[in-house]
């Protein structure tokens, strides 16, 4: 019986649908093969370029993101996001040789010329590892900005050195409450291996992938300029993000900020870039309206030098004087690669399993390469569809995942409601495990998803047709699906440090230090209590402001709480500690007055493990 009962859930398993997910990818130095990193099967799947066929397939570790491969074409760089680790392939084999150290959430990864080093960008610990690949070993770790994710390295210079490393950030950095957003590209001296200067992005918040090139005299990156601290009401009147471009370099001469949207046409999430070695056009893909865009970059750089460069960002005719074309090509286009001619582009199509092959002289789509999988949809896929795409927005503009990065947040605060300036301000939640904790909205007010994706998101965001019927079924579906990422704070044995240990029992109390009772509604325990740490129901903590409609806010999940600054429900708070220093005077919110600076870190060194 049990040898049947484990067939049974090998069969069950074997039929689950399997989707690649392509979500980077590079050329070989010689062309014939294109190393693609597959998020849904951990896989670096490598094809044939001619014949568009798949010839091998290397597994490597949980959620891959990141590629990285030397300039022989003897090894590739994969980054595993949830392991934490970085799988060395090697290419004639295609066998993993061995498994690296990283930070917290790798994900873009570079090397230098040598090939002697790689640079890893991890998004969790908000940091850039420089591991030695002679040994193997992280030789220091460089502070980047919050959500440190994509990185690339300037061309070898006459010794055969790339000279800078260049690294981007997909959350903002925690400012001042309702401030604009700032941002910033982190070069790092790669010959003395620290970081040489940060270059400011003022009023932006996400920044994603960036190229060098071939001259090291012009960089872009592809960025989200977001309108949060104005009524996304408007939407129908205005701009909710600007989907633009940073431009840097010598060619440049600093830092100049361009659109890439147009009037009544959206580049929704502009994620890849790559630029042709002629340095003659650069190539963009937008993930939410799933196409290619061919900037003509003397154009760029003559705009970037204008005199009137500053007030460009806000211009919406100003990107049809250097945006070329735009080429329709899969679902969620997200990393792309140049061949060395600059002849072909290759798009990964994270929600089609496919890579489209693209012409760059007569610039359309000319094959495509399927990656495999089952063409099953369930209904949590085509809600992922639903989630990322932009269509359903007005004109376009933006979708669930334009705030909800990679099914996470964006680290900002909205003003989401039709009532004025400065109403109800709102931070922006976590989705991981917010399926089974109705009710939803920061107030409470609606009772299950379908409440909160369906009407109120057609009415209060979109400004378009929302959401509605078996589509609505599916988007709740993929949101109760998306899973919970691994809580790098707990220890691998699953106990509790002796700081975590006395920051729980401060978590569970129900007395104060003098031995007086605490109130139920005023223990932490109380309302974060169950599976997911919110009793689900709605409490006045003291926290309301004189903007709010109700002071009754909805107690919310705390899993991985330690991902999601910031705090409170305006995003008030910039850290845990601000909750009970700042914004709990009369210890309305659980009571902390009575706690020493040693105890409160003990009660937040728990909270990072829920």
């Amino acid at each position: 019986m049990l040898r049947l009962a484990l067939l049974a859930v090998g069969f069950a398993m074997a039929a689950m649908p399997q989707y690649p997910s392509p979500v980077d990818l590079r050329v070989s130095p010689d062309a014939r093969r294109l190393y693609i990193v597959c998020q849904g099967t951990d896989e670096l799947v490598v094809a044939d370029t001619k014949s568009k066929s798949i010839v091998g397939r290397v597994k490597v570790g949980h959620v891959p993101r990141g590629i990285a491969i030397t300039n022989d074409g003897q090894r590739v760089y994969v980054t595993n996001s949830w392991g934490d680790t970085v799988t060395e392939v090697d290419t004639a084999t295609l066998r993993a040789l061995r498994t690296l150290p990283a930070g917290f959430e790798p994900s873009g990864a570079a090397l230098d010329a040598r090939g002697a080093f790689l640079y890893v960008a991890n998004r969790i610990s908000n940091d850039i590892s420089v591991i030695d690949l002679a040994t193997g070993a992280v030789l220091k770790r460089l502070v980047a900005a919050r959500g440190a994710s994509y990185i690339v390295a300037s061309p070898a210079n006459s010794h055969g050195f790339a000279t800078h490393i260049y690294a981007t950030h997909i959350y903002p950095k925690i400012g001042k409450h309702r401030a604009p957003p700032e941002s910033e590209i982190m070069e790092i001296d790669a010959t003395r291996q620290v970081v040489s200067t940060r270059l400011p992005l003022d009023n932006v918040a996400g920044v994603f992938h960036v190229a060098i090139s071939q001259d090291g005299r012009l960089g872009i990156a592809t960025m989200l300029r977001p309108k949060n601290l104005v009524p996304l009401a408007h939407v129908e009147h205005g701009w909710a993000f600007g989907d633009s471009i940073a431009v840097f370099g010598e060619d440049i001469g600093g830092v100049v900020q361009l659109p890439l949207d147009e009037l009544e046409r959206y580049f929704s999430l502009p994620f890849g870039v790559a630029i042709a070695p002629d340095k003659s056009k650069a190539y963009l893909s937008a993930s939410g309206s799933n196409e290619v865009a061919i900037l003509d970059l003397n154009r760029v750089i003559a705009a970037a030098r204008s005199p009137r460069r500053n007030d460009f960002i806000n211009d919406l005719s100003v990107s049809g004087t250097y945006v070329l074309a735009h080429i329709p090509v899969g679902r969620n286009p997200r990393g792309i690669a140049l061949s060395g001619d600059g002849r072909i582009l290759y798009v990964a199509n994270r929600l089609d399993d496919t890579v489209s092959v693209i012409d760059t002289t007569a610039r359309k789509v000319t094959g495509t390469i399927a990656l495999g999988g089952t063409e099953i949809l369930t209904r949590e896929r085509r809600g992922e569809r639903l989630f990322y795409s932009s269509k359903y927005a007005f004109q376009g503009q933006f979708g669930c995942a334009s705030c909800h990065l990679d099914s996470t947040i964006d680290g900002l605060h909205w003003d989401l409601e039709p009532d004025g300036f400065g109403q109800d301000i709102v931070d922006n939640r976590a989705l991981e495990d917010v399926g089974e904790t109705p009710p939803y909205k920061w107030n409470g007010s609606n009772p299950d998803l379908q409440t909160e994706c369906g009407p109120r998101t057609e009415r209060f965001f979109f400004r378009s047709a929302g959401f509605a019927g078996q589509d609505l079924e599916d988007l709740v579906s993929y949101i109760k699906s998306i899973p919970l990422r691994p809580n790098r704070y707990r220890l691998a044995n699953g106990e509790l440090t002796p700081a975590q240990e006395r920051g729980k029992a401060i978590f569970e109390r129900d007395k104060r230090k003098d031995g007086s009772p605490i109130d139920d509604t005023q223990r932490c325990a109380f309302c974060h209590s169950g599976k997911y740490y919110t009793n689900q129901a709605t409490f006045d903590v003291g926290t309301g402001k004189p903007t709010d409609r109700s002071p009754l806010l909805d107690v919310p999940q705390l899993t991985n709480v330690a991902l999601t600054a910031p705090y409170m429900h305006d995003g008030a708070a910039r850290t845990l500690e601000e909750i009970w220093t700042v914004f709990n005077p009369k210890d309305t919110h659980g009571v902390t007055n009575d706690l020493a600076k040693d105890e409160l870190n003990d009660l937040i060194e728990f909270l990072k493990t829920i």
